[in-house]
């Protein structure tokens, strides 16, 4: 949350102090407190807002004018104040504020903290509204924009199979019977491309038949909402969802990356892979792959021992990963073996990138306390010019791998390398 701004709008001083103190007013979130709406006015003509907690009821504004200062200036607004029925509660959340936490309640100053950071947390979760029926997507779309979230809509499987392979999606909301856009089917769709990272689906119900809850459940579905639905307890389970998903993905990530050089690891490159490669068929787009391995790893280990050797691997991943965009996969493979799979590169312009990271890495120098030595790769490279199981693709890299090194090393050998050194 590197920058944000919130702005406190609160005549007491005991509960504007806890606010302050549980957020931990710092770098990440810097927190400018108002005691009056005059205050408020002021901050507001030199500082831009990223989220508002406010007092309904304030000595110079009584009349929620503090509420229609902040949603006048387009920020989002937590309400928090201590006298509330349910009338007054449906007209104020009526007018887009993000929720109403009543003062006196229960642990009501840690609500508040949790809403700010899950409000600054929406504005980068990314959910896709997927209905053919344009008046029911857009209505649902509608709720999920006052949370912050970056919304899209679906009106198609196609569009939503594409915006989950390219990574563009944290939830997807869908009818649970809409023609080929079913949330049932949906499910099988994103399987067959996804497995363990599978985008969370919540299936909205107007006509739920017995039944229909438990198999979209098994089926792996995240929620199942009937409606008609109560806003909050839709939002709860939507932000309940993401929560969960958030989680997973963190243990995720970190049991995906390899200890020593930070790089992925062998098991995310091989789950990964495949997504990546269904993607570039899909979008006709070239895609390439190619392994690269340290020349002499071995002897270099059993003449300047492990720690050396651990220096070099270190200093080529972090040559690897200043070189290779994100655009592409890279991960460490084992050993002292490297993996690249090229999103988007035919192998024309997949050997002119490997030959410039062959470069690249002969020129890195790893400095010991003996000497300085310098490095050099083998690569073998391999065209994905069609549907195959992932290993077969890395098992033709391999073999030209395999070419590279008895050729002489320090170099890289493909079908085109190959083609060119007859030619020539």
């Amino acid at each position: 949350m590197g920058g944000r701004h919130l702005l406190l709008i609160e005549d007491s001083r005991v509960f504007s102090t806890l606010i302050r103190h549980e957020i931990q007013d710092g770098p990440a979130l810097t927190v400018t407190h108002c005691a009056s709406l005059g205050d408020a006015k002021r901050a507001l003509e030199c500082q831009n807002f990223d989220v508002a907690v406010l007092d309904l009821n304030l000595p110079d504004a009584p009349n929620c004018e503090a509420l229609d200062l902040v949603l006048a200036h387009g920020i989002p607004a937590i309400v928090f104040t201590g006298s509330f029925n349910d009338s007054t509660r449906e007209r104020v959340m009526a007018r887009g504020v993000i929720d109403c936490i009543i003062k006196n309640e229960r642990d009501s100053v840690s609500n508040v903290v949790a809403t700010v950071n899950r409000i600054l947390s929406n504005a980068a979760t990314h959910v896709l509204v997927a209905d053919d029926d344009p008046q029911r997507r857009q209505a649902i779309a509608a709720v999920l924009r006052e949370q912050r979230f970056q919304v899209a809509e679906a009106g198609s499987a196609a569009d939503v199979l594409n915006a989950v392979m390219d990574g563009r999606v944290d939830l997807v909301v869908c009818e649970h019977a809409a023609g080929d856009l079913s949330a049932q089917q949906l499910l099988a769709g994103m399987r067959s491309y996804e497995a363990e990272t599978m985008v969370p689906v919540i299936a909205v119900a107007s006509q739920a038949t017995r039944g229909d809850a438990a198999r979209f459940l098994k089926a792996g579905g995240a929620d199942f909402i009937e409606r008609p639905f109560d806003r909050d307890e839709f939002l709860g389970r939507v932000n309940r969802s993401i929560t969960v998903h958030q989680r997973i993905s963190s243990l995720q990530r970190l049991a995906s990356r390899d200890y020593l050089t930070d790089l992925y690891n062998r098991r995310f490159f091989f789950q990964e892979g495949p997504r990546i490669v269904e993607k570039c068929f899909r979008s006709k787009a070239g895609s390439s792959i190619a392994i690269l391995d340290i020349d002499h790893f071995k002897r270099l280990n059993d003449t300047f021992g492990h720690e050396v050797g651990d220096l070099v691997l270190k200093a080529v991943a972090r040559t690897l990963r200043n070189f290779v965009s994100s655009d592409h996969l890279l991960a460490r493979l084992g050993g002292e073996e490297f993996g690249v799979l090229f999103d988007g590169l035919d192998i024309e312009a997949a050997t002119l990138y490997c030959e410039q990271l062959r470069e690249t890495i002969a020129r890195t120098q790893v400095v010991t306390d003996d000497e300085d030595l310098s490095i050099t790769v083998s690569i073998g490279l391999a065209p994905i010019e069609q549907r195959e199981v992932f290993d077969n693709y890395l098992h033709a890299a391999d073999q030209f791998l395999y070419m590279a090194k008895h050729a002489g090393r320090n170099r890289i050998v493909s079908e085109l390398t190959m083609i060119n050194t007859m030619a020539s």
